[in-house]
């Protein structure tokens, strides 16, 4: 076992006049944490759904203001047909299995179609290209009864029916943008750079930076470790299982911040909980219930926000144009070759929920107020949000969440927090017949997992089997994790300096 020593990335200071037109077009975002109600934010990210997949029908259900679907939404099988057939949207959508594209190129087709502009009317044609069912599977929606947890919190709380992913891209770099607002470039798998660690700063160091605590709660791993900063031996009691978040929740030890890790391996004793195709949404349902129920029964329920979001719409359906004008690159770092990607263009709307005593029920946010006029929620709202609600000293991460949308003002309309929130939600009906798929092989995703435990862990990925199935993914991931935690705790116990990360060597 070594320790390295964790290399800064440097960015760019804001400029004072920036800073200062930011915070007169975006007045609400001067508020110190003192003066508004909210003490403890908890983040949930799932994965690989559209708005409208999950969410649209709810428009004609029970809310006309959310901008969801009517059922005349359609996709020609031919972009460059227009007499060729047409699927339309559907609200039969139950267990879902194979997974749709969800790759920079394949977006795009889906996307742009064979126009110029986002039209939204590829995703037929593009999914054609896999498999006839996918093309019918990209089209479906569910109705709300068969997500009855979402259901409720949008009719109770809020719902966000323009938010956007960070970037027309996969799982990971996606997931990179909710905590440091930027991928560093990165727009699919780089092994590298999942090996070694992304160097950016993130929200987690602004906090520290502040003296403002933070927990990460995780089930299979967590992918938050594919930030090099967060490998640091001063982080790596911020690290609990997810059951440790039940606890933190009934006692009233709930961090500043909490971030929660689903189950991303799909195993019969332990289902995955994140939503990716093709795991059952229902247990993503019982999810989002479990953590619900554990905030609304905490002491600190009256101070608290649960933000529930997607990674990215993994290649579903979504009928609002993704915005493509005047996105800024976060930093300046272009993607790799052959596509070049500037980070210029938004990814498709994704499913998102705020929940807290302090929101009006039934509110529906579309567009923010600033900070520019072509500002959007996307995922560096998050940080961006958080920088806001706790007054943090540090300047912006990168360009980008200087310009995206930021959400407090969600908490502001009320002078007290309601009474009226429900204790408990529905109860969740499977949608899957079967049981888990032990014996896949694993997704992009979960092969990023794999390749990030066994980095950590000081093992060589090529020779812990790119085979692997899911459940030999599962116990290896939960072993390597537990030496790399295991050897950091050692290291600080030994008198290793806080800044270093343990280098586990065989």
């Amino acid at each position: 076992m070594a320790i390295s020593k964790a290399r800064p990335s440097p960015l760019p200071l804001l400029s004072f006049q920036l800073l200062l037109t930011l915070s007169l077009l975006h007045p609400l975002h001067c508020c110190h944490a003192s003066q508004q109600p909210i003490q403890h934010i908890a983040v949930l990210v799932l994965e690989n759904r559209s708005f409208d997949h999950m969410l649209g029908w709810m428009k004609e259900a029970f809310n006309a203001s959310i901008d969801g679907l009517n059922g005349t939404e359609c996709n020609h099988r031919s972009t460059k047909d227009p007499n060729s057939p047409t699927i339309c949207v559907s609200d039969d959508a139950t267990y879902v299995d194979p997974d749709p594209d969800h790759s920079l190129q394949g977006i795009k087709e889906q996307v742009f179609g064979s126009d110029a502009t986002p039209t939204m009317s590829g995703f037929v044609e593009q999914a054609l290209t896999i498999s006839e069912d996918v093309a019918n599977i990209v089209m479906k929606g569910f109705k709300p009864d068969r997500v009855p947890v979402f259901t409720t919190l949008v009719q109770e709380f809020a719902v966000f029916d323009r938010w956007f992913s960070a970037l027309p891209g996969p799982t990971q770099p996606n997931r990179l943008f909710v905590y440091s607002a930027t991928s560093h470039g990165a727009t699919s798998t780089d092994k590298k750079h999942l090996a070694l660690g992304y160097p950016q700063k993130t929200i987690f160091d602004c906090l520290d930076d502040d003296g403002l605590d933070f927990n990460i709660y995780f089930s299979s791993a967590p992918t938050t470790l594919f930030y090099r900063n967060l490998r640091k031996l001063k982080y790596v009691r911020k690290f609990h299982t997810f059951g440790t978040f039940m606890d933190h929740a009934r006692d009233g030890r709930l961090a500043t911040l909490s971030v929660l890790e689903p189950r991303y391996f799909d195993i019969a004793s332990d289902p995955a909980n994140d939503d990716h195709p093709s795991h059952d949404v229902a247990n993503g349902q019982k999810l989002v219930k479990e953590v619900y129920e554990a905030l609304r029964a905490s002491p600190q329920w009256n101070e608290s926000l649960l933000l529930i979001t997607y990674d990215e719409h993994g290649g579903f359906y979504d009928h609002v144009p993704t915005p493509n004008v005047g996105i800024p690159s976060p930093d300046g770092i272009v993607g790799p070759a052959p596509y070049n990607f500037t980070f210029d263009r938004l990814g498709v709307r994704v499913p998102t929920i705020a929940v807290s005593p302090w929101i009006k029920k039934g509110t529906v946010v579309t567009r923010p107020n600033g900070p520019t006029p072509n500002s959007e929620f996307e995922h560096s709202s998050i940080p961006a949000t958080i920088k806001k609600i706790y007054n943090l000293t540090s300047d912006f991460l990168t360009q980008r969440d200087a310009w995206a949308g930021t959400f407090e003002g969600i908490v502001g309309e009320l002078t007290s927090p309601r009474t009226d929130c429900p204790e408990v939600l529905p109860d969740v009906t499977p949608l899957r017949m079967t049981g888990a798929k032990e014996d896949s092989p694993l997704s992009e995703f979960q092969s990023e997992i794999v390749q990030l435990a066994a980095a950590l862990s000081g093992d060589d990925y090529s020779s812990s089997s790119s085979f692997m199935t899911v459940k030999e993914a599962d116990g290896f991931v939960n072993d390597a994790m537990s030496k790399f935690f295991q050897a950091s705790k050692e290291a600080l116990y030994l008198g290793a300096d806080e800044s270093e990360i343990v280098d586990m060597r065989y």
